[in-house]
Formats: structure tokens, sequence, C-alpha cells
């Protein structure tokens, strides 16, 4: 049987805008899912706040339920509107190293759907350095989800060509930007507790990031 072809944007990476990609955040208001470039690997948005396109999601990647999501904003001021301000060490950290690839730990906001933070009540958000990745934000008018865009397990995706099967999945739209730079994963910090602790190594070394607090 042949497999559908694929739903592929072209996006153009030096010059794209919200208003380019008004189709991919109309996909992911109709609960698709879209896998877009950040400043590591290609990421995959969905609506945070819709059960159904976060439970969508989980099935595409194969994903354990009790594995959260982090999720990607346009900027602080979106960061704090979803979230409800970002205080104390936490919007410290915020304000020395985004956009780039260091998400903060917050409180989960009531909205968010339950599967995003496997329970914890917590949630990992950043803003990333790369512009088409904060477009997609500013589209949607909201933070998205940014999990990496492979099956779990499987290793990240630096392209569209390394989707793999994924690419084929009717539920999904593909923002081809070209390659993401790659290289480690954002930084993952809770600064909510005292002594911060960091969660997942990453792009950001976590003695830059104690020098910065």
């Amino acid at each position: 049987m042949d497999r559908p072809a694929p739903h592929v944007l072209k996006i153009d990476p030096g010059a794209a805008a919200p208003p380019d990609l008004a189709p991919a955040a109309a996909w992911l208001a109709r609960g698709g899912i879209v896998a877009f470039p950040t400043d590591t690997y290609y990421g995959l948005a969905v609506d945070p706040t819709s059960p159904a396109a976060v439970q969508a999601l989980f099935d595409l990647k194969g994903r354990d339920a009790n594995v959260a999501v982090p999720l990607v904003a346009a900027s602080l001021a979106q960061a704090d509107a979803f979230c409800g301000p970002l205080t104390g060490a936490t919007r410290r950290l915020a304000l020395t190293f985004w956009p780039g690839p260091l998400s903060l730990v917050c409180a989960a906001p009531p909205h968010v759907a339950p599967a995003v933070h496997a329970g914890r009540g917590t949630i990992a958000i950043r803003v990333p350095a790369h512009d088409i990745a904060r477009a997609l934000a500013t589209a949607f008018g909201s933070p998205i989800t940014a999990t990496s865009a492979n099956p779990s397990g499987a290793p990240p995706a630096r392209a569209t060509r390394d989707l793999g099967a994924i690419a084929h999945d009717p539920r999904l739209l593909i923002l081809d930007a070209g390659d993401a730079p790659g290289g480690a994963p954002s930084t993952i910090v809770n600064a909510e507790v005292d002594p911060p602790a960091l969660i997942r190594a990453g792009a950001i070394a976590w003695d830059r990031v104690l020098l910065s607090l």
C-alpha cells in the first residue's frame, strides 16, 4: 500500500514572519501536529491546552505517558501570559539566556492538558533562538509543545529528511526550512527550588547557569 504524501509547507528561514505561518497556526488550532525547526533539532508542536492534540502527539511518537513534554514560547511576555509572571531566579535566567536553549521549570497553568506535565504539576518552557520557532508561537498566539520530531528512542531529526515514517502521518504538517543546527538538546533547569537543580544537561553548561543566578 502506498503511503500518503507528506503535508509540507516550504519556509524561507531568512524571511519567515508570523503571517507566513498562518496555515501552520490554523493546522494547530484544528488539533493537528506541526514539525518545525528549533535552535537545536526539529520539534513537534501541538496545542498544549488540547488533550486530544496532546494525545495525538503521544500516539505519533509512541511516547511514554509518564514523560513530560517541553514547551516553547515566542517571547518572555508570551511565557508570562501563559504561565503567570516568571519571578525570582527563574526570571533572571530567562532574561539572561532567552532566546536560547535553556528550558525553565515553572508551575503548570490549569489550562494545560495534564498529559503535558505527566501529572507532575510543572512544565518546562523556553524561548528558542530560532526565528521560525518563535514566529510559529506568535502566529498561534500561545506557547506550543516542542518535543523532538522522532519516534521515542530514535535519533532526533536535524532535517525533514530525517523524520522517517512519521513524515507520512496525515496528522502532521511539516515546516521545511532546511537543516536545524543540531548539537546538544536544551538544558533544563528548575530554579524554583533552593538550591536550583539541573534537570537535564544540554547546550548551556550548568556552570554558566550557576554564574548567572
